[in-house]
């Protein structure tokens, strides 16, 4: 069962989950994203900073785009209830 939880909640370890935001034209847009810590990001490579820490999307199959997400789907038919895909 799909139960809709505030993002403070979400689990922010990197694991792919079901959230919930609002794009540029208002409208709200259910996507999978995962959280990403500094640590995380310096560890892919690149130069981040700790303003570039928080939820990201991908908007293609190259790019990512960074959200703020106001929350997230827990329990998901296809996934189990930690959200992710194991």
């Amino acid at each position: 069962m799909r139960k809709k939880l505030p993002i403070s909640t979400a689990p922010m370890n990197g694991t792919k989950i079901i959230v919930l935001w609002t794009d540029d034209d208002e409208r709200e847009n259910e996507t999978v994203a995962r959280y990403h810590s500094l640590a995380q990001l310096k560890a892919g490579g690149g130069d981040w900073d700790e303003a570039d820490t928080g939820w990201w999307i991908f908007t293609d199959s190259r790019t990512q785009k960074k959200i703020d997400p106001a929350a997230w789907i827990s329990g998901n038919d296809d996934e189990n209830e930690n959200g992710d895909d194991t």
